[in-house]
């Protein structure tokens, strides 16, 4: 059983994005690993894998717009099954 079960990514596009502001927000209030967050002043890349990805979402909506959002389960995944 993997620790964290949700790959989940999306991409942000907002003003004034910062991914160092973003990498020590996720550090300190989300539980996970395999943070990146890359990309420009106007748009970030982020992958994370959580067992909360809706938190994440949540977060990150009240930052910019998201969208190109995708959320895999390992876990199944790894079973060879779908989703």
């Amino acid at each position: 059983m993997l620790e964290f079960k949700y790959d989940t990514q999306l991409l942000l596009e907002g003003e004034n994005l910062d991914e160092d502001a973003f990498q020590d927000y996720f550090t300190e209030h989300f539980q996970g690993d395999c943070l990146l967050v890359v990309g420009e002043e106007d748009l970030l890349k982020i992958h994370f894998h959580t067992n909360e990805p809706w938190k994440v979402l949540e977060y990150c909506a009240g930052q910019g717009e998201i969208y190109d959002i995708v959320i895999e389960d390992m876990d199944r995944q790894a079973r060879g099954l779908r989703g």
